[in-house]
């Protein structure tokens, strides 16, 4: 090869005259340059000929030594591809000798490769044609096989898994729940259930209850009798009879009550051996799965088995009423855990009230909760005034959109996105002055999805307590109006009386479940009928719907380990986004604030006794009874009230009928004041 660069170099001159490329008509000024006396304007010409020829030669010459050592390399490294195929495994243990060389020269050429071909390649890239040989490295690394290739991406394959549970939320499993036992099934065998039915038609009619038991239905713990009133009985008179026909029968209780829509009358008697229900085959039931309730909960199961899946969104709020171990903590466990299991947190958020700091601080610390479990009655007022607050906010939101509930409000926000789409509405601004034509203006909405908010309330007793006045007003508010924004409470006590449970707030509760209670009076208060002083105990239920039809329920059990669990996986999905609002202190009023400081009679801003002392010199009557009516406080406030401003001198000692002297006068008396 070097010989023949060699001839091709000392024949460059006749190797371009023989270019193809050369101009043909530039050849006759060769005998101009061989004349004696040449002229003076033709040197210039011939010598710039003379120079494109050599440098037509030298390139000419440049490209034909790079050709043929290009050919050369590529000839080399085909044998040796062909010649090392067999010994590829020996040559990787030379591997480590060229680890000194750069990143950049290796990198295309992964295995294979030994000292002399990476040489002679850095060797092949030093001429300016080196952009020729691009094809070549991209075909050397189609050539490698792909098991090397592969291992250098194993890293990678470990980061995917970080991003997705970053981005993706994982429902609990209910594998986290505890199986169904086949020791916990005891049905009733046939031979017992027809010598019940035996038994109880002969005590009816040792009472005088003339009729016919029809049917039998068993379940998990109960089982159904449908006896048929002879003609002339009074339902009432066999109901009557529930406790006489559980100690003829030698049970423990006997539940009688008409079954709607039919001509018989249900009697219940507890079964022998009670069956356990779980709550993880009430979430495997396809009555859950399938059902298009927008926040599922899981009563538990009728009295012939069924599953029973009821929709907060359209109760639209529970109340939930029980003496202490009747079930009724486990019962709102379950519901709450009915709804992590369906639920995302950006589709529903938690405000969970406990003034027991026992049930629900175990939820301490998920996704789904708005604000740490609230332990002080005085923070839950103040959290049921922001949810009322919220309740107002959705509701300028929802007027803004021009729909009617929050599922509207989410499907329109929906739509736009995926049309990509922006909200906007026509505001009415004024009116022009001088044509007296209506000014509109459109107005952005840059507006977000709602989630749901549900309210947890374990103990309404003690918060009634402690600020009655207060938790019944916002209570008030949220039932009557919280339901289209989205937001539904649960409120829960284990003393249903008149005093906790107010005809306020029975009014805008038409949902309610009654566990075992102590006497027929809180059966009556809580559900307007008596029977709940017939139940079993934990878990056993009645479920009054919104219509007032009551049916009879068994709970599902839940244990604290499997809370636990649930709450685990949850608080492993992320942490909580909590609102300060919701719990933070009010800037303005306080305890003693009273409804009249915001009516147009009185001035905004002072204290109680201000505002006492404001009416009393406005208005001019000094009474007990007046500063009672006008500040909507008790009479002991108001009592003392008055007997401070008689220490002060603003008013005089009551006479024989109460009257009193108001001792400062007019506006002046009260500057003075």
């Amino acid at each position: 090869a070097l010989a023949v660069a060699a001839l091709l170099f000392a024949s460059g001159v006749g190797f371009a005259e023989a270019d193809p490329d050369a101009p043909v008509a530039k050849a006759k000024p060769a005998p101009k340059k061989a004349a004696p006396p040449p002229p003076p304007a033709a040197d210039p010409e011939t010598d710039e000929d003379d120079d494109s020829r050599a440098d037509r030669a030298s390139i000419s010459l440049g490209f034909v030594v790079h050709s043929l050592l290009s050919l050369k390399a590529r000839a080399l490294r085909l044998a040796r591809h062909g010649v090392l195929a067999g010994i590829k495994l020996a040559k990787t243990t030379r591997e480590p000798d060229i680890d000194h060389r750069t990143f950049e020269r290796r990198e295309p050429r992964f295995e294979g490769d030994t000292g002399e071909p990476v040489e002679r390649r850095a060797y092949d890239e030093t001429p300016p044609f080196g952009e020729a040989q691009e094809p070549e490295v991209e075909d050397e690394i189609e050539e490698e096989p792909a098991p090397k290739r592969a291992a250098k991406k194993l890293p990678p394959p470990k980061k995917p898994p970080a991003k997705a549970k970053a981005s993706e939320y994982e429902l609990p499993s209910v594998n986290l729940l505890a199986a169904p036992k086949a020791s916990d099934r005891h049905a009733p065998s046939m031979d017992l259930i027809k010598a019940n039915e035996a038994s109880l038609q002969t005590v009816l009619g040792d009472f005088g209850v003339r009729g016919e038991i029809l049917d039998a239905h068993p379940g998990p713990v109960v089982t159904l009798y449908e006896l048929e009133p002879a003609p002339g009985i009074k339902s009432s008179r066999v109901i009557g009879l529930a406790d006489d026909i559980a100690r003829s029968m030698s049970a423990v209780s006997a539940r009688v009550a008409v079954v709607p829509g039919r001509n018989v009358i249900g009697i219940e008697l507890p079964n022998a051996t009670r069956e356990k229900i779980y709550l993880r085959e009430m979430l495997a039931a396809e009555q859950y799965h399938d059902s298009s309730a927008k926040l599922p909960l899981c009563l538990g199961k009728t009295i012939g088995g069924d599953p029973v899946i009821v929709d907060l969104a359209r109760m639209p709020h529970l109340l939930i009423a029980g003496t202490t171990g009747s079930g009724k903590s486990v019962a709102v466990n379950t519901m709450i855990l009915s709804l992590l299991y369906r639920l995302r947190p950006d589709q529903c958020r938690l405000i969970m009230v406990d003034p027991k700091m026992l049930e629900l601080s175990v939820y301490d610390g998920i996704p789904h909760l708005l604000t740490p479990v609230v332990t002080d009655p005085k923070k839950a007022v103040v959290a049921l005034k922001w949810a009322v607050r919220e309740m107002e906010s959705r509701y300028k939101k929802l007027s803004k959109v021009g729909v009617r509930n929050i599922d509207g409000y989410n499907a329109r926000l929906q739509e736009a996105k995926a049309k990509g789409e922006r909200l906007s509405r026509t505001v009415h601004t004024g009116y022009d002055k001088e044509t007296g034509t209506a000014i509109y203006e459109t107005e952005e909405l840059d507006l977000e999805p709602l989630p749901y908010i549900v309210v947890v309330v374990d103990e309404m007793a003690d918060l009634m307590m402690v600020a009655g006045k207060d938790i019944e007003g916002a209570v008030q508010r949220l039932a009557q109006m919280a339901r289209a924004a989205g937001i539904h409470v649960i409120i829960a006590t284990q003393r249903p009386s008149v005093d906790v449970i107010t005809g306020t707030i029975k009014a805008n509760f038409p949902t309610r479940i009654s566990f075992q209670v102590t006497s027929k009076i809180d059966s009556r208060t809580i559900l307007g009928e008596q029977g709940a002083e017939q139940l079993l105990g934990q878990g056993d239920m009645l479920y009054m719907a919104g219509g007032g039809r009551i049916s009879r329920v068994h709970g599902p059990f839940v244990s604290d380990e499997e809370v636990e669990k649930i709450v685990r996986h949850l608080q492993a999905q992320g942490t909580p986004q909590y609102v300060e609002e919701v719990t933070a202190e009010e800037p303005e009023g306080g305890d003693g604030e009273a409804v009249f400081d915001g009516t147009a009679m009185g001035q905004e801003g002072g204290d109680l006794y201000q505002q006492a002392v404001q009416v009393v010199l406005r208005d001019r009557k000094a009474s007990t009874s007046y500063i009672q009516r006008r500040l909507q406080v008790g009479y002991n406030k108001a009592a003392s009230l008055m007997e401070r401003m008689e220490q002060e001198g603003i008013v005089g000692q009551a006479n024989h009928a109460g009257k009193r002297e108001i001792l400062v006068g007019g506006e002046g008396g009260e500057d003075s004041f």
